[in-house]
């Protein structure tokens, strides 16, 4: 595909012979996409720092594997990949640091696996400036390393485009092939007749199945366009492939479904109910409010951040366009337009369909709108001959150093602010303990599921989106082990802990049931 990317490029139909046009990638195009990768993982662990606490997501998900504290409630639309991914190191280990360091070398490794993928559609450069554009987005930095499901998604969803891409090329059912997309020879850089790329039907599937096993419903959006084309063009390897890893990856979701949550609908109306409602919601500027720092909004009010704190958001997805419209006029709109396709349909329903944002819930559609991205930046700053363009190459590098201080500035202040928040919810565990509140026990009320897992503690709650179980059920656990109902400075205490002594601490009062003053100072 060497020969048919300087076609993209260029954007003309019969470019000039450009250097390695022709040839097979080698071991030396793996070395940029690994440099881009290793880069990713270095600023995870200077920048985000492996020290920081877990997140209130973090510890529902991390809990289920951990002895460190009982399993947090389990919300109808989470998923149990995130749990059975940190699982080699939580179930083991209480240390945060080492987590945090384990899930920067894996979401490295990740980014180098998928970007390899698109090996024999892209060339290695275009790659590791995708890869870049991506791994420095604030976002990206920030949750790499975290206990959360969103990245693993994005990562999946390049998976499957670029495997998508080479699996079809094997030809429909009929035995008939697409030149376009099918794997070069190293003489001549002619389609390699009867080559069957089973590589990429292995991980057609396994990217659905990370996918599914992650967030189920957002591995159907980011594959739609993928099973249109596959239905439409009989593609049916590359169909079963991509059904049999939803089906495997979302299996065990949809047995709990029927196993704990009333069945399929029952949960899924439930998921829906705790998003909100999901239906004709405009989230776009929800999700503009959210890019300056802000992991959860909602409520989304205030102003929108400065512009130059935006101004990427619609630059990535114009230069989106721009390398889907380059790739049509040199005829090779495959691998830009696909994932251009999956970068739509994974943003519709966290722009249109919800009524809250959470920057990271774009991550795939970013991931994908990368490539195409990168095609344009690489064609604005070379000729056809493949000779640079000083002035165009001038202004994308101060473009993109632009966007790196950008990035980094609104990375530092969030990481900043989100280990503040952490460390208070650890010093409130503390305090916990020192007043007696200690394994086994429980908490409830504001903040009560990660300041729990701080603590050691189960936690409960009698209403909202979290409720699993009831006030006698408290009650009665409160005459056997120690029990603290967390109340914020302007709230009411529940009526079961009215009486029980408080105990003013930061911004919350501390209500603990008489019980746990038998264990107080230890």
């Amino acid at each position: 595909m060497a020969d048919s990317t300087h076609a993209i490029l260029a954007g003309t139909r019969r470019p000039a012979p450009a250097p390695g046009a022709g040839r097979a990638p080698g071991p030396r195009d793996a070395l940029p996409v690994a440099a881009v990768a290793a880069a990713f993982t270095l600023a995870q662990l200077l920048l985000v720092r492996p020290g920081t606490g877990l997140g209130w997501d973090e510890s529902v998900y991390v809990s289920q594997v951990s002895p460190h504290a009982p399993a947090a409630f389990f919300s109808a639309p989470r998923a149990r990949g995130v749990s059975l991914l940190v699982a080699p190191v939580a179930a083991w280990s209480s240390s945060t640091a080492l987590l945090r360091v384990y899930l920067a070398v894996l979401s490295g490794l990740a980014l180098y696996l998928a970007l390899r993928v698109w090996r024999t559609l892209l060339p290695a450069p275009v790659l590791a400036l995708a890869g870049a554009l991506f791994a420095s987005l604030w976002v990206t930095v920030f949750y790499g390393p975290q206990a959360m499901p969103n990245y693993w998604v994005a990562i999946g969803a390049l998976v499957c485009a670029g495997c998508f891409l080479r699996a079809r090329a094997d030809g429909p059912a009929d035995g008939r092939s697409r030149t376009e997309d099918r794997p070069r020879d190293r003489a001549g850089g002619r389609p390699q007749p009867g080559h069957r790329d089973r590589a990429a039907l292995y991980g057609l599937l396994g990217g659905a199945a990370l996918m599914a096993w992650m967030r189920p419903m957002d591995a159907v959006w980011a594959v739609l366009p993928l099973l249109a084309l596959a239905l439409a063009q009989s593609h049916w390897r590359a169909l079963a492939a991509l059904l049999a890893g939803l089906v495997a990856g979302a299996a065990e979701w949809v047995i709990e479904a029927y196993a704990a949550y009333g069945g399929l609908l029952r949960r899924l109306s439930d998921a829906s109910a705790i998003q909100g409602r999901l239906g004709p919601h405009f989230a776009v500027v929800d999700q503009l409010r959210s890019l300056g720092g802000r992991t959860l909004c909602r409520p989304c009010a205030g102003a929108v951040p400065h512009p130059l704190i935006t101004a990427w958001w619609f630059v990535l997805p114009a230069l989106a366009v721009l390398g889907v419209v380059l790739a049509r006029r040199a005829g090779r709109t495959s691998p830009a337009g696909i994932a251009a396709a999956c970068a739509a349909t994974a943003a519709v329903p966290y722009l249109f369909l919800i009524g809250y944002a959470a920057p990271r819930f774009l991550l795939p559609a970013y991931a994908l709108l990368a490539l195409p991205a990168a095609l344009a930046l690489t064609r604005l700053v070379r000729r056809a001959d493949g000779a640079r363009r000083p002035v165009a190459a001038c202004l994308v590098a101060a473009g993109l150093a632009t966007h790196l201080a950008v990035q980094y500035a609104v990375l530092t202040r969030t990481a900043d602010r989100t280990a503040a928040a952490h460390r208070d919810w650890d010093r409130t565990a503390a305090e916990l303990h020192r007043l007696g509140v200690r394994p086994p026990c429980l908490l409830t009320g504001d903040n009560a599921i990660p300041i729990a897992f701080y603590t050691g503690c189960a936690s409960a709650a009698t209403e909202g989106h979290n409720a699993n179980t009831t006030r006698a059920a408290i009650e009665e656990t409160a005459r056997r082990q120690p029990v603290a109902a967390l109340v914020t400075a302007h709230g009411s205490p529940p009526g079961y802990a009215r009486a029980w002594p408080v105990h003013p601490f930061g911004d919350l009062r501390l209500y603990v049931a008489p019980t746990a003053r038998k264990g107080a100072g230890r």
